[in-house]
């Protein structure tokens, strides 16, 4: 199936169907604690990723110095999402309000970094969804700089890859590999459908136990 069609779709989902479609299916993709720290409007995408390192552990020496994130943004087509691993424990911003008004101009549909960024009310002020670990005033210059972009990274405990979908919202964030992506969305419409349909039977006045019984708790089994 064509990546729009699917993006299509799994926009209409929120993280919580996703999470226990990858559950039934027995995939990992759910990460918790990075909060929606600029917006409350879901995004859903295709990655670009970008991995930020101390800058004493740097590898990348060859060529003209490029700015942390310039990269992702010129890679991303619209509605694309940035990906951030900034796991080298230094309190130093992995995102910041420049790149955020770079970022929406080019369309990208939003950032979500495991690690610290800034310029929160920057990003507020152009409604531009910022996900991440926490916020801090604290610059990435001579702290942190970017090692690569559109590679593998590790965003909290799951392997992400270029190309891969996400989506995010207050609850979560849940990525999805590229391959599982048409089953995955699938069964979360499907979950989606029976939540609606238990929700709709309890404000009809149906008893709750009756709504909810062994059918719910039996929906993820494989």
């Amino acid at each position: 199936m064509k990546a729009g069609r699917l993006l299509a779709r799994l926009a209409k989902l929120d993280s919580c169907a996703v999470s226990d479609a990858m559950d039934k299916l027995g995939l990992k993709g759910t990460v918790t604690g990075l909060a929606a720290l600029t917006s409350t409007r879901r995004i859903a995408g295709r990655v670009h990723t970008e991995q930020m390192v101390a800058k004493e552990k740097a590898t990348r020496r060859a060529g003209p110095p490029v700015h942390a994130g310039v990269r992702a943004i010129e890679a991303c087509a619209r509605g694309e999402v940035i990906v951030v691993e900034q796991r080298s424990g230094i309190d130093a911003a992995s995102w910041g309000g420049i790149l955020s008004a770079a970022a929406k101009r080019k369309g990208v549909a939003g950032v979500i970094a495991d690690g610290p960024v800034r310029d929160v009310d920057e990003a507020r002020a152009l409604r531009f969804p910022v996900f991440g670990r926490s916020a801090t005033a604290r610059t990435a210059r001579g702290r942190i700089v970017e090692e690569a972009s559109d590679v593998p990274v590790v965003i909290g405990e799951v392997n992400v890859r270029p190309g891969d979908y996400v989506i995010a919202d207050a609850s979560a964030v849940v990525f999805i590999p590229a391959a599982d992506a048409s089953r995955v969305i699938e069964a979360a419409e499907q979950i989606a459908a029976r939540e609606r349909a238990m929700t709709k039977a309890i404000r009809s006045g149906k008893p709750l136990p009756e709504v909810l019984g062994a059918a719910y708790e039996h929906m993820l089994k494989k």
